[in-house]
């Protein structure tokens, strides 16, 4: 596949815009990182609708919360390590009470590769995932992100969009993204299903190709919606395919490999599962391929990985 590369971040102000101009109701909620989430754009261009908190996340979810509680739609933009780790609990709070608070969170993972185990957001799934009445969305380009805003904006109750701070294949996939559903690539036959998570996408798309050189048939797929998940194509993967490697920039504890495994452990038979994702560890610090590679986010282990559960 050949694609060029590009950061969904760098979108997210621009996209916040866009649905901003056409509905008055959308806030946009920052705690001082408006220039590296983008959402400065929308400060610029919707100055009223737009709250400076400073470095107090947990305020600044408190705030989103009030806001939605007066009818409108906040968007609290930060990097996913202060949305789903610093405001937890006033996240679990705005989840109890199913307001309309809406969270877009940027550099997951070891995304912010130079800033360390204090920004890496290994474990921002496993942290949302198990909140009640939250949706978990994680779009892979450019168009899915669009679409991500979109679902959340129409989607009434709280919403947790996962935004990749590091570079994706530019594409358009022809199939639109959905709540509930996942987004099959590529399908070229039964031997593997390679389900990989937004901000994973690269990595997921060189591995498959990898794959494809070395005479594998498989599939990849785009799982986009972590919560709620296409449990019906998972249940169908684990009946067709000979094995399922899942792939993911986040801890292989309670993220997407997690979820998979929840939804195989019901079945009386499935294919065999193996996780690529970082292991029980604090990531270190470096340009963020490098440190991805080193935990285990590179296409020699997925290969590696996918080749373990068809031996």
């Amino acid at each position: 596949m050949d694609y060029d590369m590009i950061s969904i971040r760098e979108k997210i102000g621009e996209i916040l815009c866009e649905y901003g101009a056409n509905d008055k109701r959308i806030y946009v909620i920052d705690s001082d990182l408006a220039k590296s989430t983008t959402s400065a754009k929308f400060r610029d261009k919707f100055p009223d609708r737009f709250v400076e908190t400073g470095i107090a996340e947990t305020s600044a979810m408190s705030i989103a919360s009030g806001i939605a509680s007066e009818g409108q739609i906040p968007f609290y933009v930060n990097f996913a390590m202060f949305v789903s780790g610093t405001a937890w609990t006033q996240l679990r709070q705005a989840a109890y009470a199913n307001l309309n608070v809406k969270l877009i969170a940027t550099h997951p993972g070891m995304d912010d590769g130079p800033d360390g185990a204090s920004h890496h957001a290994n474990e921002d799934i496993a942290l949302v995932r198990t909140i009640p009445n939250l949706k978990v969305l994680i779009p892979s380009n450019i168009k899915e992100l669009r679409q991500a805003i979109k679902i959340a904006i129409e989607t009434d109750g709280p919403v947790y969009i996962r935004a990749a701070r590091d570079v994706v294949p530019n594409v358009d996939l022809e199939q639109n993204a959905e709540l509930g559903k996942s987004i099959i690539v590529d399908d070229q036959g039964n031997d593997f299903a390679l389900i990989y998570e937004g901000t994973a996408t690269a990595v997921a798309y060189k591995a498959y190709d990898a794959l494809k050189e070395k005479g594998y048939k498989g599939k990849l797929i785009n799982i986009f919606s972590v919560k709620p998940m296409d449990v019906d194509l998972i249940n169908n993967l684990a009946s067709t395919v000979k094995g399922i490697v899942t792939l993911e920039n986040h801890s292989i504890l309670g993220g997407l490999g997690g979820a998979i495994a929840e939804i195989l452990a019901q079945r009386p038979n499935h294919a065999k599962l193996a996780y690529v994702g970082v292991p029980d560890v604090f990531t270190e610090s470096g340009k963020s391929a490098d440190v991805k590679a080193k935990y285990g986010l590179n296409v020699d282990n997925v290969v590696s990985k996918v080749e373990e559960v068809l031996s």
